[in-house]
């Protein structure tokens, strides 16, 4: 059975990068078919699909988010991370690494999710 699971800083100052790492265990990331998911949601606020990393390696962020984002993997450790660049408060909210069949704010298995709250 796959098993994700997020790790990084639970409070993060405006203005710095945000840095997550999703550990993945019970399957490999480089597996067929599979998208590699950040997902966050605000207090409050819906489900953001962030970005994602494909089987192959390829990405593809939310374009509202896309400037200050960027997803990597290390194949060796079997994980994927998430950075968020220039922070503000609004970016506060739980976040969620996922394993999907598509690109989005969509799972077939995902991790228990981190808080993450950016001070000002």
């Amino acid at each position: 059975q796959v098993r994700l699971q997020e790790s990084g800083p639970g409070l993060v100052k405006a203005s710095q990068t945000l840095s997550l790492t999703c550990t993945v265990s019970g399957g490999s990331i480089t597996a067929d078919y599979f998208y590699w998911n950040w997902i966050r949601q605000p207090p409050g606020k819906e489900l953001q699909w962030m970005g994602g990393i494909a089987d192959s390696g390829s990405t593809s962020y939310n374009p509202s988010l896309e400037s200050r984002t960027s997803i990597t993997r290390d194949t060796s450790k079997n994980q994927f991370t998430l950075q968020l660049n220039s922070v503000t408060p609004e970016d506060t909210a739980v976040y969620f690494c996922a394993r999907g069949f598509r690109l989005g704010a969509t799972w077939e298995t995902r991790g228990q999710g981190t808080q993450v709250t950016v001070s000002s």
